[in-house]
């Protein structure tokens, strides 16, 4: 699948391709900029030079146009602008969403949640495209950069899923999966993203308390995503 990471040059795009692109996925880095994208793809190859990767950078918008499957890994204030500046490209595919709203957007601590008009970033970011048919999953909130970056090391966390439509869900866990070490737990329709991205808040602040970087999650005494 060509996996296209939207705002993917930051520390948690970036990991995520990392992840995704040993996992044997093709991937897209996309940015602001192509040139951006294209150093750091370029970090990224030299880095995992021990590996057989298939990856490549781009500007947003033609990420997105290549993308079967979109990822989206930015801050929240930048949030609507790069959406608006992709939606055009995201009609029939699945996005999956890992925005976490901190009150790092406004200036506070990365341990405070912030509290939307729409309930979650996820349901955030099915309004602003709404007039499309993209499938809006919300995946990645709760697996700390850390633990992403600590490669090949496999990963002690599930990854909390939510999302409106069964398949795209399904999908999005078979992909994930992928990374060693993640197990995805579906939590539900895509409000749901309201309690699960309230737990990155809590995670930070543990890690911050017991001056870790690696706390993360794991949901017991359930089936795996396909046994349900």
């Amino acid at each position: 699948m060509k996996v296209a990471i939207i705002g993917g040059t930051g520390a948690q795009g970036l990991n995520i391709a990392k992840r995704l692109a040993i996992a044997g996925e093709e991937i897209i880095v996309g940015s602001r900029t192509e040139e951006k994208a294209l150093t750091k793809v370029e970090e990224v190859k030299e880095l995992l030079s021990d590996y057989d990767i298939n990856i490549c950078g781009m500007a947003n918008e033609d990420a997105a146009k290549e993308g079967e499957l979109l990822i989206l890994t930015v801050p929240l204030a930048a949030q609507k602008p790069t959406l608006n500046s992709i939606k055009e490209f995201v009609d029939d595919k699945i996005l999956i969403d890992a925005t976490v709203p901190l009150e790092t957007a406004i200036g506070g601590s990365p341990a405070r949640f912030v509290d939307l008009m729409e309930g979650s970033a996820a349901e955030r970011t099915a309004k602003i495209l709404k007039k499309t048919s993209v499938k809006v999953v919300s995946a990645f909130n709760n697996i700390s950069n850390s633990h992403l970056e600590n490669i090949p090391e496999p990963i002690d966390c599930d990854c909390l899923i939510s999302g409106d439509d069964n398949d795209a869900k399904k999908t999005v866990a078979e992909l994930i999966e992928q990374i060693p070490g993640v197990r995805c737990i579906d939590c539900g329709k895509l409000e749901k993203a309201r309690m699960v991205e309230k737990i990155t808040p809590l995670l930070i602040g543990l890690n911050i308390k017991y001056k870790s970087h690696y706390g993360g999650l794991r949901i017991t005494g359930i089936p795996q995503f396909d046994e349900k």
